[in-house]
């Protein structure tokens, strides 16, 4: 089957709202081996859902529409989803009743408006929905499925589960997909698609058909293959020759074939080798700790934090000589190795890491522009070869280099890590 989301509502085109409904439709429809092909958001017009629905049911088998079922003026779905089908809209007077009761329930009266809901474009099933006024529908039409569901996601969801176990799972077939992200960190979306693509036909031609989409971020570059199959096993065992061929290819660059976040992979090196780490912060502010801190079972390897802003606390808190600072600047080299090794000498730990860095979106220079960010990790267990630092010059704004100030310093430790124990 071919599937279509339909989002409907205006406060969706907005920064201030975002279509989390059409995610969970995906996630769910993909678990039973439905693809979506489109997606789109429309606002409360019912003249410009009415062109989507026509548009979508020359190209789509399943097209689910979530939102517009209110009972106000502005809940246009029921009539726009009639008008594209052909379909007279007939008021449901058990709808009606079961509003009432829920009103009823709450000592309250069913405001008129609220019959609007029970319209039903004659011919479609309706579904019940135990969270909310706004029953879902159901319509057959030429061979396609049109799925009506209400906005709210506490409604949508147990509705979307009630379809998809009663009435679309066994329409699916057996072959379901199953996904496979692998992260890369170090390359950017051109070498890494360099690397990975001559191995694209061999796994798409495979006795479990691979198809491959490579996604570029800050920080990171993502591969997401999907597996086509009926056998679970066997879709597991292609992804995972696919994922080994990849790695393969990418190295160290590769750091993780499962999905999991580099903090994730970091916290396992640390906890396999009995590790603890310690974070000095300037530019970050915390950031770093928090995401090392945001994995469960942290605690085993993460032993302090000291976010140190000012040079004033980066001399009282880390002993970093106002001396230095004042000879290299606080962002440099030489400063970032000092709160590694204050944070070492303060803390009981393997390995130490400094961050000082210029987050914007003032403070640059023509030397140190905004973006500009030293990184240092400490390991003072391994004599004189104790220390690596690096500089890095990040674009974007102000949250968005302080997070790839925060992704380089985990991918710096990760590699340190396998590479020396």
């Amino acid at each position: 089957m071919r599937a279509e989301i339909i989002a409907v509502g205006s406060e969706l085109l907005t920064p201030e709202k975002a279509d989390t409904n059409s995610l969970l439709i995906t996630e769910r429809l993909n678990e039973i081996g439905i693809p979506i092909h489109v997606k789109a958001v429309v606002g409360d017009d019912r003249a410009d859902l009415e062109s989507l629905l026509t548009q979508a049911l020359t190209r789509s088998d399943l097209i689910v529409i979530t939102g517009g079922l209110g009972p106000t003026d502005d809940d246009v779905t029921r009539e726009a989803v009639a008008t594209a089908l052909g379909l007279v809209l007939d008021i449901d007077e058990r709808i009606v009743e079961r509003i009432q009761a829920r009103f009823a329930s709450r000592g309250l009266r069913m405001p008129d408006i609220n019959r609007r809901q029970a319209q039903v474009p004659r011919g479609a099933t309706v579904l019940e929905n135990p969270n909310g006024t706004a029953p879902g529908l159901l319509i057959e039409r030429d061979g396609r499925i049109v799925v009506l569901l209400p906005g709210p996601p506490r409604e949508m969801q147990g509705m979307l589960d009630a379809v998809i176990r009663d009435r679309l799972s066994a329409r699916a077939g057996a072959v379901r997909l199953f996904r496979r992200t692998l992260r890369v960190v170090g390359r950017t979306e051109s070498h890494t698609e360099e690397a990975v693509a001559p191995a694209y036909a061999a796994w798409a031609s495979g006795p479990v058909p691979i198809s491959t989409t490579i996604l570029a971020s800050y920080g990171q570059i993502e591969l997401h293959l999907t597996a086509r199959a009926a056998d679970a096993d066997a879709a597991a065992a292609a992804l995972d020759r696919a994922a080994a061929d990849a790695q393969a290819r990418l190295g160290l660059d590769l750091y993780s074939t499962d999905g999991r976040l580099l903090e994730e992979v970091v916290g396992q090196l640390l906890g396999e080798r009995g590790q603890r780490i310690g974070v000095a912060e300037s530019c970050t502010g915390g950031l770093l700790a928090s995401r090392l801190t945001d994995v469960p079972g942290s605690s085993d390897y993460v032993e302090q934090g000291v976010v140190a802003y000012s040079n004033e606390s980066k001399a009282a808190s880390l002993g970093v000589a106002s001396e230095l600072i004042a000879a290299h600047g606080a962002v440099s080299e030489p400063v970032a190795a000092a709160m590694a090794a204050g944070i070492c000498a303060r803390a009981r730990i393997d390995i130490g890491v400094g961050i000082t860095g210029i987050a914007g979106p003032g403070g640059g220079t023509g030397n140190k522009p905004v973006g500009t960010v030293c990184v240092a990790v400490e390991r003072p267990r391994l004599g004189s070869a104790r220390t690596r630092v690096r500089t890095f010059r990040f674009v974007g704004g102000r949250a968005l280099v302080r997070s790839q100030d925060v992704h380089a310093a985990l991918d710096m430790v990760r590699r340190w890590v396998i590479e020396t124990g």
